[in-house]
């Protein structure tokens, strides 16, 4: 199976100015993926996409390939993510190379590691779904099932339309979150489907410690606190 690591990385950022090559402890934010990518034994390509001519400098420093300059109609604040998955597919399609999935690897979410990506490509290989997504489990007090919405009386109604709440903690199911570091999809599934996920979704429990998702300052903040932690 042949994946494409896509790492997108528009200019455009607003929570945090310029924060794809804004220094982390030292490194571009964009350095801490592309090192993750470089260190993938199973993504058989990695390329930036990207609208800005200063993170394509910094990607090229990088040693990372930019086969292309992303147009500015799909790099705008509210640009999907899936028709910019589609052009680099498209590109490398008119190039004659094909690909049997892409790994999506995002900037904001820099604690990967290679050896996370390569189990997160195992677990979509060996799930044969149409998708894959990291996650991280829900606490509890966010759970679904304790979690109420108003009713048309003006009244409280569990969220989860269970006639009774469940009492105790342990009796609850496990659910889970998105958290933006991996996402893996078939490529036809991108096409057919028109979909990031597909029918069938499978899913990678990241660790803690990679759970930091950069779109606020405050984000940015705690990303230089885990480091700090890390280096004590």
């Amino acid at each position: 199976m042949r994946i494409l690591g896509l790492i997108p990385a528009r200019g455009g950022s607003k929570g945090v100015p310029g924060k794809n090559i804004k220094f982390l402890n030292g490194r571009p934010l964009l350095q801490y993926t592309v090192d993750a990518a470089k260190q993938s034994k199973d993504l058989s390509k990695v390329i930036l996409s990207s609208d800005s001519d200063a993170i394509i400098e910094v990607a090229k420093g990088l040693d990372l390939e930019v086969p292309f300059k992303r147009p500015a109609d799909l790099a705008q604040d509210k640009s999907p993510t899936l028709p910019v998955i589609l052009h680099a597919l498209e590109y490398f399609e008119s190039q004659g190379e094909y690909f049997d999935a892409v790994c999506l690897l995002q900037v904001t979410c820099p604690f990967k590691t290679g050896d996370f990506i390569d189990k997160a490509i195992k677990k979509f290989k060996d799930s044969n779904a149409d998708a894959l997504v990291s996650v991280q489990e829900v606490p509890d007090k966010f759970n679904p099932h304790w979690i109420f919405k108003e009713n048309i009386e003006g009244n409280l109604k569990l969220f989860s339309n269970d006639e009774k709440i469940i009492s105790r903690r342990q009796d609850l199911p496990k659910v889970y979150h998105r958290d933006g570091l991996i996402y893996i999809t078939k490529t036809e599934v991108l096409r057919k489907q028109q979909s990031l996920y597909g029918d069938t979704l499978a899913f990678i429990i990241s660790p803690p410690e990679f759970n930091v998702n950069i779109d606020t300052l405050e984000d940015w903040e705690k990303a230089e606190n885990m480091l700090q932690t890390r280096n004590e």
